[in-house]
């Protein structure tokens, strides 16, 4: 039990700073779309990393350097896409009648699914997080390894459902056009100032 509840901080601890999925994920809370899909596409993933991590890949990756190199600026490319087109929608909404409908033009359950992957698979710092620093923190649990994995998936479970569903509920006083154009403003920031980051990391 104590590896599970060491598991379950240290996961919520890693994942509940502000970034670019968890961003990704409180966005499509608040417009109501394919909620329970992004969630448990985060959180599935998730669960897959620290598996990956705690049985191993943090040594096979430690051992190629430039599998890292190569997923930053994938990240990097991905992330600073994603904010100029967030920019464009906060600079221009998307035709004359969108300041009078009543919410965003959805987006298609395909298009938000691989942008939800892509802000999970696509960012390095999820690498050095769950894959490495769960994994070598796991390793120390010697047996009970896994019990301690368990904890930490509970905890992305946790937070990604808590997450969605939470900016889903509060979506009735953040909807509308001008609330919208404010939060892709925001996303567009964010993931420019990440994806450049990357892009000048060493």
């Amino acid at each position: 039990m104590s590896s599970y509840l060491a598991g379950l901080g240290l996961g919520l601890s890693l994942i509940v700073a502000i970034g670019a999925q968890n961003l990704f994920v409180l966005r499509q809370g608040i417009r109501r779309e394919h909620v329970f899909e992004v969630a448990a596409v985060c959180a599935l993933s998730d669960a897959v990393l620290i598996a990956l991590g705690v049985g191993g890949l943090s040594a096979v990756t430690g051992a190629l350097p430039w599998l890292v190199v190569v997923v930053r600026w994938a990240g990097a490319a991905f992330l600073i896409g994603y904010g100029l087109l967030a920019a464009r929608r906060a600079l221009r909404p998307s035709g004359p009648t969108a300041a009078a409908a009543d919410g965003p033009v959805a987006t298609t359950r395909r298009a938000v699914l691989l942008a939800c992957l892509g802000f999970t698979w696509l960012n390095p710092h999820v690498y050095l997080d769950t894959v490495f620093l769960l994994g070598s923190v796991a390793s120390t649990h010697g047996d009970a390894r896994w019990l301690f994995a368990l904890g930490a998936a509970t905890g992305s479970f946790a937070w990604f459902f808590g997450l969605a569903y939470g900016a889903r509920h509060l979506s009735r006083w953040l909807t509308g056009p001008a609330a919208t154009r404010w939060l892709d403003g925001f996303v567009a920031a964010v993931m420019l100032v990440l994806g450049v980051s990357l892009v000048v990391a060493r």
